[in-house]
């Protein structure tokens, strides 16, 4: 479950992906493969969430993770850098940023 707080050691990270309308279900799909079976069995992955704007050209992910390095070895490994190379294969350009969480509402 995704938690959103400041008092949070949690490790955000969102990655936005930039698609054309024809592509971005092939990228969804893709995303969620990768989820279902490797990224969501790394040591450290929390919870994640993805999201598509309206106009079917931007794609944005959401994850949380215990450790930034949880995240990087994930990142890191063989089986994602293979995974990475075939999104961005589908898409104009992806960029994974990672955040602390300055404040919250709600």
């Amino acid at each position: 479950m995704l938690t959103i707080k400041t008092s949070s050691q949690i490790q955000t990270v969102i990655t936005t992906f930039e698609v054309t309308p024809g592509t971005c279900q092939d990228l969804m799909d893709e995303l969620e493969g990768a989820y279902a079976e490797y990224i969501s069995k790394q040591p450290g992955f929390l919870a994640a969430g993805l999201h598509v704007n309206d106009a079917q050209c931007r794609i944005a992910n959401y994850s949380q993770w215990e450790r930034r390095e949880d995240f990087m070895a994930m990142l890191r490994s063989p089986e994602m850098r293979e995974r990475n190379r075939r999104i961005n294969e589908m898409c104009k350009s992806f960029e994974p940023v990672m955040y602390d969480v300055a404040a919250t509402y709600g």
